[in-house]
């Protein structure tokens, strides 16, 4: 019997692991698809608190779990398929392995939605990013292309204009899906021009980006882009499918917490991290509610002796 099983070990999950270590909890995590999280394939991360210069998220990330490690954290390279509870017990399952368990933290993130061309993969993390506050100051008076016409990237678009000398946003179809009044921003800033509708056929350059080749779906015409970066604001997957019958979730798939807090629908379950959090997507957020997950975790455990 566990006090404790976490699932993911991105930033949320290994700060978790770090303060539920430090309190006994002795937890168990299940590393997941990809340890570390989407903060691996960072090449350079620098608003991370006390960074004096930038690291990859992968060494940040392997920091997080040497520290959980130093404290007593125990790290299974397993993926969580299911979780069941009865009488006060949570069931998960990893491949062949069955864990019973006291309590439950979710920090199993979400994943940017990429898009469906090989050169994207290529290039990603090469200009190629989905994070313009983690990314937009590396480009300092460049040139970038934002995808996406929703919210996320008409105002990644604006956010954008702090830094580089042009953005153009790209949209497959003529219409944004964006609040007009986040349209009307965009369309009020000089810097920004509209490549509407047209899509990303693919993604030139040969180290880095260079430019990339779009296409007018309803011409066939083709045209293209130069450009330094290359922002993908086309939205976000929470990995959260195997954890939907045992917890609520909303209409995206993102785990509803409580105000404030952890604690999901489910007596003993939590959520921690991008699986929860629809509107920072930021590292140092997703550790802060790591946190708050274990201590929520002890309170719980330490009201259930």
């Amino acid at each position: 019997m566990e006090k404790l099983v976490i699932a993911g070990s991105g930033p949320a999950g290994l700060t978790a692991a770090i303060y539920s270590a430090r309190a006994n909890l002795s937890p168990l995590i299940f590393e997941g698809p990809g340890p570390g999280g989407q903060l691996t394939v960072s090449h350079e991360v620098e608003n991370y608190p006390g960074l004096e210069q930038p690291i990859s998220g992968m060494e940040l990330m392997d920091r997080f779990r040497k520290q959980a490690e130093r404290f007593g954290a125990r790290f299974d390279s397993g993926v969580v398929e299911n979780v069941s509870k009865g009488n006060d017990i949570l069931k998960v399952q990893a491949g062949y392995k069955i864990v019973e368990t006291r309590a439950l933290i979710i920090a199993t993130g979400a994943e940017a939605r990429r898009l469906p061309i090989p050169s994207e993969k290529k290039f990603y993390g090469k200009g190629v990013s989905g994070c313009a506050t983690c990314d937009g100051f590396f480009f300092k008076d460049k040139k970038v292309a934002v995808v996406g016409g929703g919210n996320t990237a008409v105002q990644d678009a604006v956010f954008l204009t702090r830094f580089a000398s042009k953005v153009t946003v790209v949209h497959r179809r003529e219409y944004l899906r964006a609040d007009p009044v986040e349209v009307q921003k965009a369309k009020m800033n000089s810097k920004i021009e509209w490549m509407i509708p047209w899509v990303v056929e693919e993604i030139l350059g040969k180290d880095r980006v260079t430019g990339a080749k779009l296409k007018n779906p309803e011409s066939g015409e083709m045209f293209q882009l130069e450009c330094d970066g290359i922002f993908v604001a086309i939205g976000h997957e929470p990995k959260t499918e195997v954890f939907k019958d045992v917890v609520e979730t909303d209409e995206k798939g993102f785990i509803i917490v409580q105000f404030g807090g952890t604690r999901t629908s489910t007596d003993g379950v939590f959520a921690c991290g991008n699986c929860c959090d629809q509107e920072y997507k930021q590292a140092v957020v997703a550790a802060g509610q790591g946190c708050m997950a274990a201590m929520e975790v002890e309170r719980y455990l330490g009201i259930k002796e």
